[in-house]
């Protein structure tokens, strides 16, 4: 399980063929309890070895891929299975592995039929989200891809709690492939390019990061690859398939949705690798969305009452921070996108995880039929405190580092104009806050609030471990930042060549 992509099973291969492995052992069983707990230690199996990954990830001034792996697929068109990861993915790996595992703590006691096939469609996504963060093929890249839409459709529509569950599931899987057509064209005039160079097709990311792609056809991929991303991301204006995700949908894929943001991914390792050239030349219509989303997902989350809605619109905003850190092309912002990344996959599951908490004591997580919970469950009042100052981007939480690594790398490539993005904090903490007033201190609005039960000592342990993991990465915000160091530092290097071959052709 070494590092290069030499002999032996890579350790990425184990992690991308556990959660599968464990689904197929679900398959058979019958009693419920064992399903739980076969689930359960799969999850937490996976994350064990997603930390060791990731402790074990060599820091150093290079950013080459490690635990590589490779093999044969479809050598026809230069298709193979090439697996891999560097500083800017390694992070994402326990991070899918801990959402998997809340996922399924969750479900013990809300998913209350065919709780079976419930598990094993988290763990079919999170063993596709894994294929997305470490494929280093393109094509390979577009088959976890696709994979994603089968659960995450079974997941809303058969597991939902909202009436209109049917039609969330639907407007997301249609949003999906629509971008999943501009990607596969992008993917194939990429190969397309890399057979007139050299003669032969190929859909391997190492090789195409080496051949150079004309102007005109690198301004034609990145609107490809840019729309199918800012879809998935989602960023304003092609978000409208969340909101009702996340209210139609179970609280175990709102956890992954909204915690995985793999469209901003893309970004970092697609768009801005293999189109440098154009990804400089459109940044600022890049940063312009970014600011719009940051506005408008605030002030809509803001005008929330729902907190599934609002959660919804505060990851519209917090992606156009990620995307407006990314479009600086510097250390600063690129750096800040990343630790961004990681802390909405914290925050917003935090968040999420309390929705359900209260949805399956109350049946709704509306404030107009909330109110009074402060008194009435303080643990559970506790955590939602803590996971909203994160939200707010206090010193100290995971909030906290991404958000002014981003605004500090915008203000530097864009000057006082950027300015305008530090209205997020203001926004994030109105919303988040003024939530938990109306909800949790105030009268009693309703009577089952009054004998609504406390967090147990399994949900306090969820919350806890959460809370836990979003204060590590507010006061060591290195666990985040040192692996990324050489990843970011190439990528920024590749952009600033980018960026002096733009202004050579002006």
């Amino acid at each position: 399980m070494g590092r290069g992509a030499g002999d032996g099973l890579s350790l990425v291969t184990v992690l991308l063929l556990w959660p599968i492995l464990v689904a197929l052992v679900l398959v058979p069983l019958r009693d419920a309890r064992m399903v739980r707990r076969v689930a359960m230690a799969g999850g937490l199996i996976e994350l064990g070895l997603s930390l060791w990954l990731f402790v074990s990830f060599s820091m150093g001034e290079t950013a080459t891929f490690q635990f590589q792996q490779r093999l044969p697929w479809i050598d026809a068109i230069g298709a193979g299975i090439h697996v891999g990861i560097d500083g800017l993915s390694a992070p994402f790996l326990p991070l899918t592995a801990l959402l998997t595992v809340i996922a399924v703590a969750q479900a013990r006691t809300t998913v209350l039929h065919r709780q079976k096939a419930y598990l094993i469609s988290v763990l079919t996504f999170a063993a596709a989200s894994t294929g997305v963060f470490t494929a280093l093929d393109l094509a390979l890249f577009f088959v976890f891809w696709e994979l994603m839409l089968v659960p995450t459709f079974a997941l809303i529509k058969l597991w939902g709690s909202g009436p209109g569950r049917t039609h969330a599931a639907t407007k997301y899987v249609l949003a999906m492939l629509m971008g999943s057509v501009t990607l596969l064209a992008a993917f194939v005039l990429l190969s397309v390019n890399h057979g007139t160079a050299t003669g032969s097709l190929s859909f391997d990311y190492l090789a195409l990061l080496d051949v150079p792609v004309p102007a005109g056809l690198q301004t034609v991929v990145f609107f490809l690859m840019a729309f199918s991303f800012m879809l998935k991301a989602p960023l304003f204006p092609l978000h409208s398939w969340l909101p009702p995700a996340l209210q139609e949908g179970p609280i175990g894929i709102g956890i992954l949705l909204a915690g995985l943001k793999v469209g901003v991914y893309g970004f970092l390792r697609l768009v801005a690798p293999l189109t440098p050239e154009a990804f400089m030349e459109w940044r600022w219509l890049i940063a312009v969305l970014a600011v719009v989303a940051i506005l408008y997902g605030g002030l809509a989350a803001l005008a929330q009452p729902d907190l599934r809605r609002l959660i919804a619109f505060a990851g519209v905003s917090h992606v156009g921070l990620a995307l407006l850190g990314l479009s600086s092309g510097n250390a600063d912002g690129v750096s800040g996108a990343v630790f961004l990344l990681v802390n909405l996959g914290l925050t917003a599951p935090a968040f999420l995880l309390i929705v359900g908490f209260i949805h399956q004591r109350l049946g709704v997580t509306d404030t107009a039929g909330l109110g009074g919970l402060g008194v009435r469950a303080p643990a559970l009042t506790a955590f939602v405190v803590i996971f909203a100052l994160a939200e707010a981007a206090l010193p100290g939480t995971s909030g906290f580092p991404g958000e002014f690594l981003a605004l500090l790398g915008a203000f530097r490539e864009f000057g006082p104009p950027s300015l305008v993005a530090l209205v997020i904090v203001v926004l994030a903490a109105a919303y988040s806050l003024m939530w938990v007033q109306r909800a949790f201190y105030g009268p009693v609005l309703r009577e089952p609030v009054d004998r609504i039960a406390d967090l147990g000592p399994r949900e306090s342990a969820l919350a806890l471990t959460m809370a836990v993991a979003i204060f590590t990465l507010g006061v060591f915000p290195s666990i985040v930042l040192e692996p990324a160091q050489a990843s970011v530092a190439q990528l920024v290097e590749r952009l600033g060549e980018a960026a002096d071959a733009v202004a050579a052709r002006s």
